[in-house]
């Protein structure tokens, strides 16, 4: 008889700051029915919107929120805390969720993994909504924010673009609900481990430079 063999898929390791600079220590980490995501930020970059959107994932504004949007090869978007989510909101939230934030435009391109705000056709409108880029889409270069990228889950990503899915107006959706059962900010090390404070991550880094010969990390 032959021994049937079976071939296990691996996950990539995380993106770490040392794959890309632009990285800050914060991630969110999103769970979905799909598998999770990890995404990190670029505060050097958009100082002011990741300021904001990390805010926003710290006081639970992204739990039981949803991905209205899926459209294969272009992106993958997230609804606004005011819109998306099932459960209500404290008047702290919904005051943080109104919140607009500039356009804070760079040179990154907007290509498959990256995290661009969205916004009305006015600047400087940009609230809670944004996306995860499923392709290239040069198209919004100079007139959307790139703020962070997905550092972890390009698979599940992929999974995604594989839903069934309707057309309403410009917006191509699912056609069920793609729900963020939880979304939270961790804080990742120079490996891209992650922990529940900034403190613990910066105390494991340190910790990984005092242990190797050379005393370097």
């Amino acid at each position: 008889l032959l021994t049937p063999v079976i071939f296990v898929r691996r996950c990539p390791p995380p993106l770490t700051v040392k794959d890309d600079p632009r990285l800050g220590p914060e991630r969110a980490v999103i769970s979905t029915s799909y598998g999770e995501i990890v995404l990190g930020f670029f505060p050097s970059v958009a100082p002011v919107t990741v300021k904001h959107i990390v805010k926003l994932f710290q006081m639970g504004g992204y739990n039981t929120n949803e991905i209205f949007r899926v459209d294969k090869g272009f992106v993958a978007q997230i609804q606004g805390v005011e819109g998306g989510r099932r459960a209500r909101m404290n008047k702290a939230l919904a005051a943080e969720a109104a919140e607009t934030v500039p356009d804070e435009f760079s040179d990154i391109p907007h290509e498959r993994g990256v995290l661009s705000m969205g916004k009305f056709d006015e600047p400087h409108t940009g609230t809670s909504s944004f996306s995860m880029l499923l392709g290239a889409a040069p198209f919004l270069d100079g007139k959307y924010t790139v703020f962070g990228r997905v550092v972890s889950g390009d698979h599940v990503l992929a999974k995604l673009e594989k839903v069934e899915t309707k057309r309403e107006g410009i917006f191509v959706m699912p056609k069920e609900r793609i729900e963020l059962q939880s979304a939270c900010i961790m804080y990742a090390d120079e490996a891209g481990a992650l922990f529940a404070s900034l403190e613990e991550a910066r105390a494991s880094g340190s910790e990984s430079a005092s242990a190797s010969p050379s005393g370097k990390a």
